[in-house]
């Protein structure tokens, strides 16, 4: 049976392993890596894209990183419950013209009894920023 550790329910002491897991995994940019936290049938919204399963969050991650470049993500401890986490976060990431981004947004994470997320719903807004912004490096 596959479990990711802490498993619910969730004190804030392990709400906070969590969430320092998924930005570690997330900084990888290895979409393999990131895929392994979340169940074989997860379910996920991210801005306007819904997004089922192992596979399909492989194939996004994979695009998202192409596009994304010198990505660089903070995420913070916004609530938590038993199974449940919400976290605020922001990222940086350049265009392949040069161009520099800020993304700002709120995740909700729901997680099964062997610690694997089985849904993300994600909120993100982006903004343009010149590289003397940049506060994530």
């Amino acid at each position: 049976m596959e479990q990711k550790l802490p498993l619910p329910p969730f004190t804030l002491e392990t709400a906070l392993q969590k969430i320092q897991m998924a930005e570690d995994a997330w900084n990888s940019k290895d979409p393999e890596r990131v895929s392994k936290a979340y169940t074989v049938e997860s379910e996920w919204r991210n801005r306007d894209h819904f997004i089922n399963g192992r596979e399909e969050i492989v194939s996004f991650l994979t695009e998202k990183w192409k596009k994304e470049l010198h990505y660089k993500l903070k995420k913070e401890y916004w609530a938590h419950t038993e199974n449940r986490i919400a976290v605020r976060f922001e990222y940086e990431y350049q265009t392949a013209e040069g161009n520099w981004f800020r993304a700002y947004g709120n995740e909700n994470w729901e997680f099964d009894a062997n610690g694997l997320m089985q849904k993300r719903f994600a909120s993100i807004n982006d903004i343009q920023i010149s590289e003397s912004e940049r506060k994530l490096k």
